[in-house]
């Protein structure tokens, strides 16, 4: 359950609904996630969320599909549960095919076991690998 109530395009400020109508005109589409909606109590985090973000996920070195799925890894690790569900859709409509996904979260499964060894282990870094 959300700490805020989700607020309706009737309910936001004109400039909160100036960033939803961005957000409807970058992703060609009507719908506004929970998430900003949420967000929509404070304009000012809102407008600075999304900007940052339609910054770093726009296309660059990373292609989308990457990104998205770095977000994925990201929010698995940082147990995000809405993350992990909005990223993962957003990655299948850019194209993350059934074996990418199977990857992928042998990636994460694999990252976290070592992870947890080295951790538990606290083995030193290699001085080859330091920058």
């Amino acid at each position: 359950m959300s700490t805020v109530p989700l607020l309706a395009d009737e309910e936001v400020s004109a400039e909160a609904l100036a960033v939803f109508d961005d957000i409807r005109a970058t992703r060609g589409t009507d719908y506004i996630n929970n998430f900003w909606r949420a967000l929509a109590h404070d304009p000012v985090t809102l407008a600075a969320t999304w900007a940052r973000l339609k910054e770093v996920m726009a296309p660059g070195a990373l292609d989308p599909l990457v990104k998205e799925m770095l977000y994925v890894a990201v929010s698995t690790a940082n147990g995000c549960e809405y993350c992990i569900h909005s990223h993962t859709a957003a990655a299948r409509a850019k194209g993350m095919t059934p074996g990418q996904y199977g990857e992928l979260l042998a990636v994460i499964g694999m990252a976290m076991q070592t992870n947890g060894l080295v951790s538990a282990l606290q083995v030193p870094v290699d001085d080859a690998f330091k920058a």
